[in-house]
């Protein structure tokens, strides 16, 4: 018996494009090219009896040179199991062998109470691949610097900060766009400054943040023409919706603990979910002209325009009724 997690890779979460990029990746290092056709099996979500036949699978030794590789697309065995099901699982896990990979990948977050997730805790590589908030500039920095180190393309600080703004959580285009920067520089020891970034990337954010921003100073025009752009560039009204709650409670916290007295930029970062606590002077001066009542006032609107856009309601139309709403709250 064995909980060798060399052996199962759980791979998990909104961002496609990162997980197919892991899974490329694994497949590179585990499969010998000679052999591929013999040695991997893609199970698709809609087989019958899918994760039997991976199981089965898993336990046949590789052919030729190589190891063997089952990959259990988009699987809901943790989400649900049945009691045969698990009782399979729980027999093979255990027991696959150092020549084989059993690979699990799944968009929705396993559920932590059923025993199923629990056996694959216990056997599993797991790693998230979700998407970053689009108002979490911080985490969005760091994301860029990781994948410029992992195509060897250097940026300087003010161009890696733009092009965080422009692709926003687009891990597809940010990969993309530093490929085509690194083609244009040529010498990957050439810093990219911000200039030739503004030059080539594309701006996938006229973006919700910029939409935010464009309600807290009540400028009407700026906000509809945004709400009209995003929606025509298909970006989905509940993610425009999620991306404008999020803003607004940062704002909401900051307002409140400000308004309370306290003046330490951790203590105000803990509240309000900040990751660097050196922003929180920024919010601080944007949140300055509103009251702490309008601010409230801003989220009620919101919350409602999440339920209407949930309950089905057109995202153009909503969109810009109530971001009419808000921008005459904070223009008041």
């Amino acid at each position: 018996m064995t909980n060798n997690k060399e052996q199962v890779y759980l791979y998990w979460g909104e961002d496609d494009f990162a997980i197919a990029e892991a899974v490329k990746q694994l497949r590179q290092s585990i499969l010998d090219p000679n052999w591929e056709s013999f040695n991997y099996n893609q199970i698709p979500p809609d087989k019958p009896d899918g994760v039997i036949e991976a199981l089965n699978q898993i336990m046949t030794p590789p052919f030729g040179m190589g190891k063997r590789l089952v990959w259990l697309v988009d699987t809901n065995v943790c989400q649900e199991c049945p009691e045969q099901l698990y009782t399979e699982l729980e027999r093979t896990l255990p027991q696959i062998p150092p020549s084989s990979v059993l690979l699990l990948t799944t968009r929705n977050k396993p559920d932590s109470r059923l025993k199923s997730t629990k056996l694959l805790q216990k056997h599993a590589a797991s790693t998230e691949f979700s998407l970053i908030p689009p108002w979490k500039t911080d985490e969005l920095i760091k994301q860029v610097e990781s994948y410029a180190k992992t195509v060897n393309v250097k940026l300087t600080p003010p161009a890696i900060t733009l092009l965080a703004e422009s692709v926003g959580n687009d891990t597809r285009q940010l990969k993309n766009e530093l490929e085509k920067l690194s083609l244009l520089v040529g010498n990957p020891s050439q810093p990219i400054n911000e200039t030739q970034v503004a030059a080539l990337v594309t701006c996938n954010t006229q973006n919700s943040l910029q939409l935010a921003g464009a309600i807290l100073k009540g400028d009407t025009p700026k906000a509809l023409a945004l709400v009209t752009e995003l929606v025509n560039k298909n970006e989905h009204g509940l993610r425009i919706a999620a991306t404008l709650i999020g803003q607004f409670r940062t704002w909401l916290w900051v307002k409140l603990m400000v308004s309370e007295g306290e003046k330490d930029q951790k203590a105000i970062a803990t509240a309000a979910e900040v990751p660097n606590p050196k922003r929180i002077y920024f919010f601080t001066k944007e949140v300055q002209p509103l009251s702490l009542s309008q601010l409230t006032s801003t989220l009620e609107i919101l919350l409602d325009l999440e339920v209407s856009l949930k309950r089905g309601a057109d995202s153009l139309s909503t969109l810009q009724t109530k971001v009419i709403q808000l921008c005459q709250i904070c223009q008041g």
